[in-house]
């Protein structure tokens, strides 16, 4: 059993990971600008304890504070992440299985972005684009 001011401690905590503070926890979805209304729908995707989120590049067209929020958020997460990206810093984060698909075949490796650019300039050659 949770009293209400436990509840609402625990979701203003949770939503300030995500770069809500004071008053903007109050905010109608309809007044938030396009990085708000992204970190707040990965908040509630979180909140409700998902197991598997779906991401098709999640970061595109944010401002890097919405990026970074997004970013951190993601490396918390406790479920399975499967997205397709361009952002470096959320392969670096994020990513433990880096799977590219490319006009020559697809590579499946396990390890973080790094180990796999490693991977890949030894035995494919090649430029490594993102």
């Amino acid at each position: 059993q949770y009293s209400k001011d436990e509840t609402e401690s625990y979701l203003r905590g949770f939503l300030g990971r995500m770069l809500f503070s004071g008053d903007d926890v109050f905010k109608p979805v309809k007044v938030l600008s396009g990085g708000e209304k992204v970190r707040c729908m990965f908040s509630r995707m979180m909140l409700f304890k998902s197991n598997v989120l779906i991401l098709d590049r999640p970061t595109n067209h944010l401002d890097l504070e919405s990026i970074t929020a997004v970013n951190n958020g993601l490396s918390e997460f406790k479920g399975n992440l499967l997205f397709a990206t361009h952002d470096l810093e959320i392969l670096e984060t994020a990513a433990n299985r880096i799977i590219e698909i490319t006009e020559n075949g697809c590579f499946d490796r396990a390890g973080t972005y790094e180990e796999y650019a490693e991977w890949r300039r030894e035995n494919v050659g090649g430029t490594l684009t993102i």
